[in-house]
């Protein structure tokens, strides 16, 4: 980090930007004490860098640990916390946060920071060529993986077949958490999605096909971080089951129509943040 890129993040935590941000970053959290702060950390450091007024958004999915108090505590300008008073799904959560987002780009990336920040600018030039969507995929030519356990890789192959060829949605890795969206396109999906669960990018998927929207699969780096909360057998099997739900759900014209209310997600002022002087690096 330069002298400037310091003087950037010493700004971006202590004076709240002015007017809506160019990027908003969403992490859904469930019990992520141990590794929450120093994730914040990596990624205000890189975005800081980028020159760009910009939003971090923590979408807590009722966490029982201390997750909620330690982002509160940072105390930082532009750091949202959007808690939950239960558990109610990573779905529920990425929602939330998206729909509470103002950035004209809009990526939600998991905590554990599997596929790093440093991926964003790959995901946002394809925006800015005119995508509508953006996956971050470990499945597409030039991905680099690692780690990725043999489990892993059997539950994905099956996945990609199911997702492919029998939904025929043109994307590899439905999965990945690291996905980018414009902020009308953004808005536009979750305002109609339903699933909670594991699946829900599944469907916002099968929105953005059903929608028209340009989806983009762009490979990027991912690495199989520790303390996963996935159980690839549960998981396999919700996943099914949400296949059939996706199809009825449509059948029923339910994803006509707005289910999600997004003013009702709108964020409520913050209140002050105390004044940090800022000085230049030396």
């Amino acid at each position: 980090m330069t002298n400037n890129d310091l003087l950037g993040y010493r700004r971006w935590a202590s004076t709240r930007i002015d007017g809506p941000p160019k990027y908003s970053v969403v992490i859904p959290t469930y019990n992520e004490e141990w590794r929450i702060v120093p994730t914040i950390g990596a990624i205000a450091t890189h975005m800081c860098t980028l020159g760009e007024p910009w939003e971090l958004l923590i979408a807590d999915d009722g966490s029982t640990d201390t997750t909620v108090e330690l982002v509160t505590d940072l105390n930082l300008a532009n750091l949202h916390i959007i808690p939950a008073e239960a558990n109610a799904g990573k779905g529920d959560a990425v929602r939330r946060g998206v729909l509470s987002a103002e950035g004209e780009i809009i990526l939600f990336a998991d905590a554990d920071q599997s596929t790093p920040i440093e991926q964003f600018e790959r995901l946002a030039d394809e925006l800015r060529s005119g995508a509508d969507v953006v996956v971050g995929s470990r499945a597409a030519d030039g991905a680099e993986v690692t780690n990725k356990s043999i489990v892993r890789k059997i539950f994905s192959g099956g996945l990609r077949f199911v997702v492919m060829g029998v939904f025929r949605i043109p994307v590899a890795d439905t999965q990945c958490g690291f996905k980018m969206f414009s902020k009308d396109a953004a808005h536009m999906l979750f305002e109609r999605q339903l699933i909670d669960d594991f699946s829900f990018d599944l469907e916002v998927l099968y929105l953005s096909r059903k929608f028209g929207l340009t989806t983009v699969e762009v490979p990027v780096e991912w690495i199989d971080a520790p303390g996963s909360k996935v159980n690839p057998t549960k998981v396999a099997i919700e996943f099914l089951r949400d296949l059939v739900l996706i199809k009825r759900n449509d059948l029923r014209g339910q994803y006509d129509a707005v289910n999600h209310d997004r003013e009702t997600y709108r964020r409520e002022p913050p209140g002050p943040v105390p004044p940090v002087e800022i000085t230049k690096a030396v």
